[in-house]
């Protein structure tokens, strides 16, 4: 059993929401319910939304949901999920981390969609815990905490915490407890509604491969741009990504002008340069220790870089 049910056997699910929280990902984790009461013939699954004071809250798009309750005024939730998107450590109060902490000491499943787990980590609740997050979110949230174990798949099972990527995966995610409580049938039932054609397994990548966004296919220099990209903060040479593929630094610079019309080096500083402007939008990291995280040893060599980039300094841009 993954989930806790009440005394009546239902299974009712939390939903805590924070202003700028993504809509997408609170009704694609709603409406598997709504489907799966249908199909069972009865209600299986309740659910309820929460706010820090009962009031509605703005979604990312603009949108608000008015059935809103405060968390102050509910039975202790047996099973919650933090719904955040942009900016969640500015929402983050000590009444709601001091209520999460007292429902994990009762015993409730916690979980996290999209980047609620900035504030399950605020209430210092990943403590060696494997969780998932949205992956535009994964570089700002490592670098605010580090040593955390972060996964790059759809959605995370472990313990008492349930974590989900957010979007569509929130569908995936549902599903996968669908069928844990109440069978495989009814699960592909509930797919089929969302014309869908399988249930996606948690290990799915969260991003479309390179491959595709790039729209190469030569599997040397695909292999090369893996490698930049996972190599951020210590950047390899033009030989070490070379050697990497088996490739010679003339072949290599031949494949990147004929596929990105770069060099390997300016690709390199593209990538790198992206990175630290998300870091910038992001984290609470100095722009002294970004340029560090995005392989700069040289705050001037930064900024100059960065402003080459998008016509700005680091600072202007955050």
């Amino acid at each position: 059993m993954i989930l806790k049910p009440d005394h009546d056997g239902i299974f009712t699910i939390s939903f805590l929401l924070l202003p700028e929280y993504a809509m997408v990902g609170l009704l694609s984790a709603i409406e598997p319910l709504r489907v799966a009461n249908r199909f069972a013939g009865r209600e299986i699954f309740r659910w309820q939304l929460l706010s820090d004071d009962g009031e509605s809250v703005n979604a990312c798009n603009q949108l608000a949901i008015q059935q809103t309750q405060s968390i102050q005024d509910v039975e202790t939730p047996k099973n919650l999920f933090v719904c955040a998107s942009f900016n969640p450590e500015k929402y983050i109060n000590e009444t709601t981390l001091s209520w999460l902490k007292k429902l994990y000491r009762k015993g409730s499943v916690l979980g996290a969609m999209d980047t609620g787990c900035y504030v399950l980590a605020a209430a210092n609740l990943l403590r060696n815990q494997r969780f998932t997050l949205h992956w535009e979110a994964v570089p700002a949230f490592q670098e605010d905490n580090p040593g955390v174990e972060i996964s790059n798949e759809l959605f995370e099972i472990d313990k008492n915490l349930i974590t989900c990527a957010g979007g569509t995966a929130a569908i995936d995610m549902m599903l996968h407890i669908i069928q844990a409580e109440f069978g495989h049938d009814l699960a592909i039932n509930v797919c089929e509604q969302f014309i869908q054609s399988g249930i996606r397994q948690k290990s799915a990548k969260q991003r479309i491969g390179l491959a595709a966004r790039l729209k190469i296919h030569h599997p040397r220099l695909l292999k090369v741009l893996a490698k930049m990209e996972a190599n951020i903060e210590n950047p390899l040479s033009p030989s070490e990504l070379a050697e990497h593929a088996h490739l010679s630094v003339r072949q290599l610079e031949r494949l990147f002008r004929s596929h990105l019309d770069k060099s390997p080096t300016g690709y390199y500083m593209q990538i790198r340069l992206e990175r630290a402007q998300q870091l910038l939008r992001e984290s609470h990291l100095s722009v002294a220790e970004i340029g560090i995280a995005c392989g700069f040893s040289s705050a001037p060599h930064f900024t100059r870089s960065y402003r080459n980039q998008f016509q700005l300094s680091p600072s202007e841009d955050r």
